[in-house]
């Protein structure tokens, strides 16, 4: 491929003995020879005792930097990937890496104007603003105790619980005044269901089975759970009136109708921007069906990789670690790879319409632009200048930003 660039670096001389001394210093630290202290033994007798291969593995990892350098002084190429990196010939006088590096690959748009994409109108319909106020009124709802009742639908029980397979205790099936949202479905099937119709201070024991999509040595296996329901609560919903309307922050609101139409309100702007991206999405996909792009299997292995990172710092918010995940799911990271490798390109190919728009309108910022912007999203961060642009890398990150974002408003407008 014409963007992929094999290219050899020869390190001799006083770069390669640089790397060969750091080397020697690095290990002579670290080892005893009989008649001198650690750190202390001449490079001679280093060497005569260990040879001056030993410090090859420590001076190529620094001479990789060095030769890496100088290949990107020497040559006008931007990788858009890590490079590869191989040793061709290595002595006491030289090195040589081969570098393969890989460039963006050669891209060409016929059109990215007058596509033919619609923008969906957004509307509010009466059904969905009665679903947003029984939102808005189960967020305020209060919890209150239920002294008599029994347990329902939507109730939060306080249990205690200890689980049972094969008349063993079930490794982390145990649990003290629990809090559990009957309908969550928090827990296996059946388990919430059990306790509808209980009431507080009961005993309950239930048996179940692990469904057949759970863990390997668990999925399909009679469990026993006893439970003992110590609480009931329940939701008590807020009536519709002012003081309703004021604990929603909506102090110049009187009526029930002003009510629904600043929901209607509500609900319209949340439309609209959900339109907006469906919008530049389609719009995206529909351009990219006029991209001619040949793209390098690496760069969409690294564009899966940069995904599953992201994947992984979800899944580690919600306290599960990646491990965990293909243990549940019964996959690997092999299956996650491929899973993802069509969104990659999706991603990928999306970008290069992006960057070929901001090039064909040379889409440019100056530096003082680029500075007062960076200026402003420090302070909507809350952090200062340095931080942030220690945070992106460089300005460049910066511009490279705003040149998108820019392009993607030509884009918009041009099919508007």
């Amino acid at each position: 491929m014409k963007n992929v660039h094999e290219i050899e670096i020869k390190l001799e001389g006083e770069k390669w003995t640089k790397c060969l001394d750091n080397a020697f210093k690095k290990q002579n630290k670290e080892v005893k020879i009989d008649g001198f202290r650690k750190g202390s033994a001449p490079k001679d007798i280093f060497l005569k005792k260990f040879g001056i291969e030993s410090l090859y593995p420590d001076a190529v990892n620094e001479a990789i930097n060095v030769a890496y350098k100088e290949l990107l002084d020497q040559n006008d190429l931007t990788p858009v990937i890590e490079p590869s990196v191989d040793v061709t010939g290595i002595s006491d006088g030289s090195v040589i890496f081969k570098f393969t590096i890989i460039t963006k690959p050669e891209v060409k748009l016929s059109s990215y104007k007058n596509l033919g994409v619609k923008k969906e109108a957004a509307k509010a319909t009466k059904e969905e603003i009665a679903h947003e106020i029984e939102h808005l009124r189960e967020d305020l709802a209060e919890i209150v105790v239920k002294d008599n009742g029994e347990v329902a639908e939507g109730d939060t029980v306080v249990i205690d619980f200890d689980g049972f397979v094969d008349g063993k205790a079930l490794e982390g099936g145990k649990g003290e005044n629990y809090p559990l949202e009957i309908g969550s479905h928090t827990f296996i099937p059946g388990f919430e269901e059990g306790l509808i119709g209980k009431k507080a201070n009961e005993e309950v024991t239930l048996e179940l089975k692990f469904p057949e999509n759970y863990v390997q040595d668990l999925k399909g296996k009679d469990v026993t759970f006893k439970v003992k329901i110590h609480e009931i609560k329940t939701k008590v919903l807020p009536e519709i009136g002012e003081e309703f309307y004021q604990d929603l922050g909506l102090d110049t609101v009187k009526t029930k109708e002003e009510f629904e139409s600043e929901v209607k309100k509500t609900i319209i702007d949340r439309k609209k921007q959900e339109n907006d991206d469906k919008f530049v999405e389609d719009l995206l996909a529909k351009a990219s069906e006029n991209l001619e792009v040949e793209i390098n299997p690496e760069i969409i292995d690294a564009e899966v990789h940069r995904m599953i990172e992201g994947f992984q710092r979800q899944l580690k918010m919600q306290g599960v670690s990646i491990e965990q995940y293909y243990e549940l799911t019964g996959t690997s990271h092999e299956d996650i790879h491929k899973q993802m490798e069509p969104e990659a390109i999706k991603n990928l190919k999306s970008r290069y319409v992006i960057e070929y728009i901001a090039d064909s309108e040379k889409v440019d910022f100056t530096e003082k632009e680029v500075e007062a912007k960076a200026k402003e999203m420090a302070e909507n961060y809350g952090i200062k200048l340095e931080e942030l642009i220690q945070a992106y890398g460089s300005l460049e990150v910066v511009k490279y930003d705003m040149r998108m974002h820019k392009a993607l408003e030509i884009l918009k407008e041009s099919n508007e």
